[in-house]
Parts: structure tokens; C-alpha cells; sequence
């Protein structure tokens, strides 16, 4: 059975997919799974942001098969690591949360590359254009940190 990983932001049409796509490039299909979800329900069965589409392809990915989803308390069950964009994402996500050993699978993403400082992924929503690529460089570089120790954790 694979590792499951779920990546939450607020809509689930930038920074998640974007850091689903990241994360699966970087890790064996066989043994882990990769999705994402938004604490809102506005893009549910939408593509990611064309945006998002166009910054992933530009560094060898294709995201365009994604739909967005809104993250449910039944997560919780089914993923063994939840990773959030911000702080906001975290709150509502923890306030889900049924007991500690789901309190427990959430992180902010950013604490793998800055450890306890909560540092948010900045919502490339309403910003520039260049603000994607800035949030793929972020994510690019938590995911390999990422991936890393979850192959070594995971390795048989």
C-alpha cells in the first residue's frame, strides 16, 4: 500500500497542485501517492489555474490532469502526511481535526526548508505573473527536502 501525501491550500487551483506535481516528480509512483486539496469549495472539479498549468510546464510538468477538491475531515483517514501552504490553511485544517494522531499528520510546508518558523507559501492568486514562479521555487525546494526523508523513512 503506498504513502499517501495530500497538499492543502485555499483553492486548490495554484499552490497545491502545483506542489502535488512537484512532489510526484520526485518521488517512486509505486510507493507513494500524491494529491491535493483547498479548504474551499469555489474550484471543486476545476483545473488548476492556467497560471499554475503554465509554470509547471515550463519546468517539466504537466498538471492539467488535476481537478480541485475541497479537503474533508475523511482525510485525515486516508493520508499519512498532510502538508499546508499557510498558517490560515493550518487552522482549518487542524479545526477538522477529530484527535491528536490527525492534529499530528499536519505540517506547514515551509518548516521543512525553515524548521518552526511557520513560514507561509505566499498565495500567487492576485499577484504577478512572476509570483508563480517564485511559489514553484519555494515548493521545488521543500519537495526535494520532502522527498528525501520520506524515501529514506520509507525504504524497506
Amino acid at each position: 500500500m503506498p504513502v499517501k501525501i495530500l497538499m492543502v491550500c485555499l483553492g486548490n487551483i495554484c499552490r497545491s497542485p502545483l506542489a502535488e506535481g512537484i512532489l510526484a516528480s520526485k518521488l517512486p509512483k509505486e510507493k507513494f501517492f500524491v494529491d491535493s486539496a483547498g479548504t474551499g469549495s469555489w474550484h471543486i472539479g476545476h483545473s488548476p489555474d492556467k497560471r499554475s498549468i503554465a509554470t509547471a510546464q515550463k519546468n517539466g510538468l504537466n498538471i492539467t490532469n488535476q481537478k480541485g477538491r475541497q479537503f474533508s475531515r475523511t482525510d485525515f483517514d486516508t493520508f499519512d502526511y498532510i502538508f499546508v501552504m499557510d498558517n490560515s490553511n493550518y487552522r482549518d485544517v487542524i479545526h477538522l481535526a477529530q484527535n491528536e494522531t490527525h492534529k499530528n499528520k499536519v505540517q506547514l510546508i515551509l518548516n521543512s526548508i525553515f524548521p518552526d518558523e511557520n513560514v507561509d507559501v505566499p498565495d500567487p492568486y492576485y499577484g504577478a505573473t512572476n509570483g508563480f514562479d517564485s511559489v514553484y521555487q519555494m515548493l521545488d525546494e521543500a519537495c526535494e527536502i520532502i522527498a528525501k526523508k520520506l524515501i529514506s523513512d520509507h525504504s524497506e
